[in-house]
């Protein structure tokens, strides 16, 4: 079992760290530090604070994500979503909202404002070369699958 170190970041000893909130769930919840409450208007982008930095083994990344619930019920999302952090960073974690709702959404310390899902990042050799193998598709792009 891989482990990740989490540090809470001075004044954020109230926040909880990333959670599971079921046996089975993929992400860890991931809560707001902000120092105040943080109002999102409709079509607005802030940057969150989450009070903690972490470090995880090279083979892993951690990608940011949205929790549907705040998704669907108030519109609330994360930009660059999944948002990668790589092994190597050592600052303070942060998450990308946009409220792509219709109502201000007030963001409060310790409300639980996104997911994180590890993942294992594959070490491969970029190869350049002059001719690539034939596919079905071959350079079909977006929505192109070669099937009616």
């Amino acid at each position: 079992m891989l482990q990740v170190q989490f540090k809470k970041l001075p004044g954020n000893e109230d926040i909880v760290l990333p959670q599971k909130m079921s046996e089975w769930a993929a992400g860890y919840d991931v809560h707001a530090a902000v120092e105040e409450e943080v109002t999102l208007m409709p079509g607005e982008r802030k940057l969150i604070p989450t009070g903690f930095a972490m470090a995880m083994p090279p083979e892993l990344e951690a990608q940011v994500r949205p929790r549907s619930g705040l998704a669907y019920k108030h519109g609330i999302t994360c930009l660059n979503s999944p948002g990668t952090i790589d092994a190597d960073y050592r600052g303070e974690v942060k998450v990308l909202l946009a409220n792509l709702g219709q109502e201000p959404f007030v963001i409060t310390r310790g409300e639980r404002i996104a997911q994180m899902v590890f993942q294992f990042v594959p070490q491969i050799t970029i190869v350049e070369s002059e001719e690539l193998s034939e596919t079905v598709r071959a350079s079909g792009g977006f929505g192109h699958t070669g099937v009616k």
